[in-house]
């Protein structure tokens, strides 16, 4: 396992989990694995929103987690991992804390309690607690469009300073609140955007890097504009991000991650589409333009009929 602080930075995958006649399809997830290993792509987080990881079952979250370390080690590329957890009460948490403490993971992404919408004092507590029973790294998961309730940055500030609590992915939304928090935060504390579509402006603005859903399909040109970036070439990451910002509207015009999927599966990577309820596939529209857009931007020779 890597140390988290370290790798917490530059491209992250947040996986998609394949699936086959409802179960854990793990020819295509060990492809995926392999595909991933050959790209310019620091860290993969499973199980998260768009690995559909609230369906999973703890015994099939494990099979996850086991079958990417393991294609992992056969292609020698050991890329650091989090597993995405997420839930509304501490004690429960806690619990799965305790249950995954033993898999081949390097770190959490732990979302704020959703649903009951706890103050911010409750969730430095909750937080606090987590980070206290982990046996890794916790990396926060700031998305209050989703769970009803945002981490303000005084609150994100005292959770920074726990040993344990080593960075966040940013995706409130509100870009205000992320530059503010960019330039208080201590030190070696990371940030990676969760907002595929404020990508290049995150990065401009000071990210660490990004965690992005969009960056299964022109992987090198997600990675490339931040390498260019750094490289103080901004004319040329910019041309790179005009490029695939158009992708980060298309798989997101229904919910995610049924385009991706679709993608995917038409381009060979995945041998199905199939998401679990509630989630559905992509509507006949939607597989049309994704159709075109395919059509665009792949060799004949990878599509499938």
């Amino acid at each position: 396992m890597t140390e988290l602080r370290s790798s917490l930075h530059g491209l992250w995958l947040p996986l998609v989990t394949p699936f086959r006649d409802g179960e854990l399809d793990e020819v295509s997830l060990r492809r995926l694995v392999r595909h991933y290993a050959d790209f310019p792509v620091n860290g993969m987080i499973l199980a998260a929103t768009s690995g559909e990881g609230m369906a999973l079952g703890i015994a099939e979250l494990e099979r996850l987690v086991a079958t990417v370390r393991a294609e992992m080690s056969d292609s020698r590329r050991h890329l650091p991992i989090c597993l995405g957890l997420s839930g509304a009460s501490t004690a429960k948490m806690c619990d799965a804390l305790d249950e995954t403490a033993a898999w081949p993971i390097d770190g959490y992404l732990i979302a704020s309690p959703y649903y009951t919408r706890p103050s911010q004092r409750g969730m430095v507590q909750h937080f606090n607690a987590l980070a206290d029973h982990s046996s890794w790294p916790i990396v926060l998961y700031n998305i209050p469009y989703r769970t009803g309730v945002n981490l303000g940055n005084d609150t994100l500030l005292a959770l920074a300073e726990h040993p344990n609590i080593v960075g966040m992915k940013d995706c409130c939304a509100d870009r205000a609140q992320s530059i503010d928090f960019l330039r208080r935060r201590p030190s070696g504390f990371r940030v990676l955007t969760g907002e595929d579509a404020q990508y290049f402006d995150a990065l401009t603005d000071g990210a660490d890097g990004a965690i992005l859903l969009s960056a299964h399909i022109e992987t090198e040109t997600f990675a490339a504009v931040q390498t260019l970036l750094g490289e103080g070439n901004r004319d040329a990451a910019s041309a790179s991000w005009e490029s695939v910002s158009g992708l980060t509207r298309l798989l997101f015009a229904e919910p995610s991650p049924s385009p991706a999927k679709y993608w995917l599966s038409r381009t060979g990577l995945i041998d199905s589409a199939e998401v679990r309820l509630p989630m559905v596939e992509v509507s006949e529209e939607l597989a049309t333009r994704l159709d075109a857009e395919i059509e665009r931007r792949t060799p004949p020779l990878l599509r499938r009929a």
